[in-house]
């Protein structure tokens, strides 16, 4: 039965570091007294250790200990027996080449099916969708696949951004992009608000937080969902 908080961001404005989550996350990882955490997607060229002891800062405030999957010398392992897992935000393209490079993709996938507590933000809330190809990133390494965890039935963009009204700005709108994923590729998308996340419990997703979501699917007009509402059948 599958456990996870699919979150747009891990900071808002004007809170700290997961601080708008962590009541719902203290829930989330109840059962579990310590979160592995993956590092890889590394946002501004943090290193692991850095990244990992920023994450265990935030966790301790509710008690739980975090130690980095990049100090194990058998990941897949790791993976396996983990209580709980945190995927952090950063490069996209990076996470997944190095997932695919410590082979522990799959087994991710398959410990996230059986139940295993997973929170994903920003490239971490990427790669549960179909494929990482509606990520923001620039692609700073190849990966040897997009393909990534499917967890949802859909892609996810996270961060997304509406079009701010009066600007100047002349260039492409998020919008536009997903257009573009859609010229090739039919599997809707999901444009995650900041504050925003969804909760997967087995196979029912729901929409939480106060923001509503945009919805793209191939040759229709998007349209907005409302809090709480059951993505369960989106496909």
């Amino acid at each position: 039965m599958k456990n996870l908080i699919i979150a747009s961001t891990s900071t808002v404005f004007g809170l700290g570091y997961l601080e708008y989550l962590l009541p719902t996350l203290k829930d989330h990882f109840k059962n579990a007294s310590t979160i592995l955490f993956i590092p890889y997607a590394r946002p501004g060229g943090i290193s692991h250790d850095d990244y990992t002891a920023k994450v265990a800062e935030a966790f301790a405030k509710i008690e739980k200990k975090v130690v980095g999957l990049h100090t194990f010398e058998n990941p897949v392992e790791a993976i396996e027996k983990a209580e709980g897992i945190f995927t952090g935000g950063g490069n996209t393209f990076l996470l997944v080449k190095q997932l695919y490079w410590h082979k522990v993709l799959l087994p991710l996938k398959e410990v996230l099916q059986s139940g295993t507590p997973y929170l994903g933000c920003s490239a971490g809330s990427n790669i549960t969708g179909l494929t990482m190809e509606t990520t923001n990133d620039m692609p700073i390494v190849y990966p040897p696949s997009f393909q990534t965890l499917a967890m949802v039935p859909f892609n996810i963009n996270p961060h997304y951004l509406d079009p701010v009204e009066g600007s100047t700005h002349m260039g492409e709108t998020r919008e536009t992009r997903i257009n573009e994923f859609h010229s090739f590729n039919t599997q809707p998308v999901l444009g995650l608000r900041e504050g925003s996340w969804l909760e997967v419990r087995g196979s029912k997703i729901t929409l939480k937080g106060s923001l509503t979501a945009r919805l793209f699917r191939q040759n229709q007009q998007p349209i907005e969902l409302e809090p709480n509402s059951d993505l369960s059948n989106l496909s």
